[in-house]
C-alpha cells in the first residue's frame, strides 16, 4: 500500500491526537511523548509499505490503516500499557471534533436504503478472501424490523495484530465500535461475540434507538 493519499492523510488527521493523550491518558512526558511519536511515525510508514492496496469497492481500508496508526505507537512504546489503558487511549486519540462528525452524518445515513445496500454489497465482495488484511461479513437484518448485524467471520485487524506480536491489544479497537455508535445517535451497539475473544464470529449489531415495531 502506497503512504500517499488516506494513510498520509489519517496520520496528519490523527497523529497529533495520539502524541497528545501519550500524555494526558498514559501519562508519559512531552519528551517521551515527541519520541514515541517520531519512532511511530517511521514504524507507521514501514507497516503501510508491507499491506496490500485494497479494492475500490472494499470500505475496510480506514479500518487498516487506523489499526496500523495504533499499532505503530505500541511499537515505539517501551513499555506496553494494560488492556484497558490501551481502550482508553485509543477511544481519546480517535474521537477528536472531525472523528465526530464524521460520526453524526453516518448516523443520519444509518438505516437509510443506501446504507442497506452498501452492506448487502459489502457482504458479497468477501474482499478477505483475496486480502488477508481486510474482512469478510455476512449482512443480518434483525427479523422485527429494528436494524441490523453485520456478522465478521474474517477480520484484518486480527491478522495485522497477530502478525506484529500485538493481538492481546485487538479489543482495545474492537471497543471504538461503541464509541462511534454512540457518536452517531441514532442506533445502540449490539455484541455477543468477537474473535479476539475467541468467538465463532465478530457481531456487529445495530439497533435503531426508541425503535416500536408498528
Amino acid at each position: 500500500m502506497k503512504y500517499t493519499g488516506m494513510p498520509a492523510g489519517m496520520w496528519m488527521l490523527f497523529g497529533g491526537s495520539f502524541k497528545k493523550n501519550l500524555v494526558s491518558v498514559l501519562g508519559y512526558s512531552k519528551k517521551e511523548s515527541a519520541e514515541i511519536t517520531a519512532s511511530a511515525k517511521k514504524k507507521y510508514k514501514e507497516i503501510i509499505k508491507k499491506l496490500p492496496e485494497f479494492e475500490k469497492a472494499d470500505r475496510f481500508k480506514m479500518n487498516i490503516v487506523n489499526c496500523a496508526v495504533l499499532s505503530a505507537f505500541l511499537l515505539s512504546m517501551e513499555k506496553k500499557p494494560t488492556v484497558d489503558q490501551m481502550t482508553e487511549y485509543y477511544a481519546q486519540s480517535m474521537m477528536i471534533r472531525p472523528m465526530q462528525w464524521f460520526c453524526r452524518m453516518s448516523g443520519k445515513k444509518k438505516f437509510t436504503e443506501k446504507d442497506i445496500q452498501g452492506m448487502k454489497a459489502t457482504a458479497l465482495l468477501n474482499a478477505a478472501d483475496r486480502n488477508p488484511y481486510s474482512w469478510n461479513m455476512d449482512f443480518l437484518p434483525y427479523p422485527d424490523g429494528s436494524g441490523y448485524e453485520a456478522r465478521f467471520s474474517r477480520c484484518g485487524i486480527c491478522t495485522l495484530m497477530r502478525e506484529l506480536g500485538l493481538y492481546e491489544f485487538v479489543p482495545a479497537m474492537c471497543h471504538l465500535d461503541y464509541t462511534m455508535s454512540d457518536a452517531g445517535g441514532v442506533s445502540d451497539f449490539i455484541r455477543e461475540y468477537t474473535l479476539a475473544s475467541g468467538g465463532p464470529y465478530c457481531d456487529c449489531g445495530y439497533k435503531k434507538k426508541g425503535y416500536i415495531r408498528t
